[in-house]
């Protein structure tokens, strides 16, 4: 399975089973089994959460009531509950031997909110609300695929990829906005086994396209153009015919060769150096950058006309910061694909997995996984098998500076309340940020769109 994942589980205004802004609880990874897999389950209807230890897994609606048992040796039968409070919901252990742990801290109880993450024996769980989400119970074997092999439990991304899926067979040019390593090779290529083409996916990477050898490389050139042009060669462009070329970092393509390129998807035909008369080609485009094209076309760094032609579609592909539900999703899928499959996380090292904000996004939680594997032996991955980048996440021991609360204040204000912008801005992790403001009883509410 392939792991930039999508799929779509969002509902629309049109679909009967969607229920917006419904509390959701996931169960994101059983450290013990890291390949078990994750679960999504919405709470519409349901005033209390069950969770306990029961062989085989089990999910079970009665009435008002959600039972989830969980393969966790860690866990009491009777672990803990999810209880309704008008329009709170309560995490409650009830009476557990390994008691329970919201956000790193182990409670009795506690209010929850959007974000957190509570640790049942070995087991994390994230709770989410105010996302659409349909009213089924899914796990991540039984998702949809709208694109072949890509999977989430994200109901934005999933809309990028259903849309995706729609457009790439009208042969519309599409425009991936996207960080680097969040899987946008991945997504073209399942884009174009959709697409139903007959030719090659060509990808080219135009950030490492010599300047002086980009227009040759990419329109081809006849024998003798130039000093060591000794064949003939066709040109990326060329090779994608009838199929589709990944334009990747396409904002690092020099001026000159965006002037070429914009002709020849308008035309439909390229002129390899040395040649008299063009050719013709038909290629689906699919290009790529991480960087803001509006705003490099307004200093004139990138060709206007040829912004206007690549972005027939645009849409975002969300950082792995922005898909904690996808958490147990990717690590069983990467653990799957490394040379040395651990069989175990402790629950320390999966929860510093977790808080890290992973600013190399998938490729970086890929490289992570696949060396503590290899140095955990096949046994269980610990702290001191990740690397010193992820150990580095910042910790609480400052929660209670004086300045803490004017500094989050000031925060909410320029972000209008966004704690996912200021989680960006910051480097904290959305669950410390909920932590201090619940700690210091700030509503973030109070702070949007003012």
């Amino acid at each position: 399975m392939n792991v930039s994942g999508t799929v779509s589980i969002h509902g629309s205004a049109d679909d009967p089973t969607t229920t917006v802004g419904t509390p959701v609880v996931f169960r994101l990874l059983e450290c013990d089994h890291p390949t078990a897999g994750s679960s999504r389950h919405t709470l519409a209807g349901i005033d209390r959460v069950d969770i306990g230890r029961a062989t085989p897994r089990s999910v079970q609606r009665v009435g008002g009531v959600l039972a989830l048992g969980v393969e966790d040796k860690s866990m009491s039968s009777s672990h803990a509950r999810l209880a309704r409070d008008g329009r709170r919901w309560l995490l409650e252990d009830a009476g557990s031997r390994n008691g329970v742990v919201l956000n790193g801290e182990r409670v009795e109880n506690g209010a929850l909110v959007d974000g957190d993450v509570f640790e049942l024996g070995e087991t994390l769980w994230l709770f989410r609300t105010g996302v659409p989400t349909t009213t089924t119970d899914l796990d991540d074997d039984t998702l949809p695929e709208r694109l072949p092999g890509l999977r989430t439990f994200v109901p934005a991304l999933a809309e990028a990829y259903e849309a995706l899926a729609k457009i790439v067979g009208i042969g519309v040019p599409i425009l991936l906005h996207a960080e680097s390593g969040t899987g946008k090779e991945l997504c073209a290529k399942a884009a174009h086994r959709l697409s139903g083409r007959t030719g090659a996916f060509v990808a080219v990477n135009c950030g490492a396209l010599p300047p002086a050898l980009a227009t040759s490389e990419l329109f081809g050139y006849r024998k003798g153009a130039f000093s060591g042009a000794d064949e003939d060669r066709s040109g990326l462009v060329r090779g994608a015919d009838k199929g589709t070329l990944f334009l990747d970092e396409i904002a690092d393509l020099p001026l000159a060769s965006q002037a070429l390129l914009l002709r020849a998807l308008q035309e439909r035909e390229v002129t390899p150096l040395g040649a008299t008369r063009p050719v013709p080609v038909d290629v689906q485009v699919i290009a790529a950058s991480h960087r803001d094209l509006k705003q490099l076309v307004k200093q004139e760094l990138f060709r206007h006309d040829l912004y206007a032609r690549l972005a027939g579609y645009s849409a975002r592909l969300l950082p792995l910061r922005e898909r904690r539900e996808d958490f147990g999703l990717l690590v069983k899928a990467l653990l799957e694909r490394a040379p040395r499959r651990a069989t175990a996380l402790s629950i320390t090292a999966a929860r510093t997995l977790l808080n890290y904000s992973w600013p190399l996004n998938v490729r970086e939680l890929e490289s992570c996984l696949t060396v503590a594997a290899t140095l955990a032996e096949g046994g269980t991955i610990h702290r001191k098998h990740l690397p010193e980048d992820v150990l580095g996440v910042p910790m609480p021991a400052d929660d209670d500076r004086p300045d803490r609360k004017v500094e989050l204040i000031a925060l909410l204000r320029e972000h209008q309340g966004n704690i996912s912008a200021i989680a960006k801005a910051t480097g904290h992790s959305r669950v410390q940020l909920h932590r201090w403001l619940k700690r210091f009883d700030i509503d973030p509410d109070v702070y949007r769109n003012k």
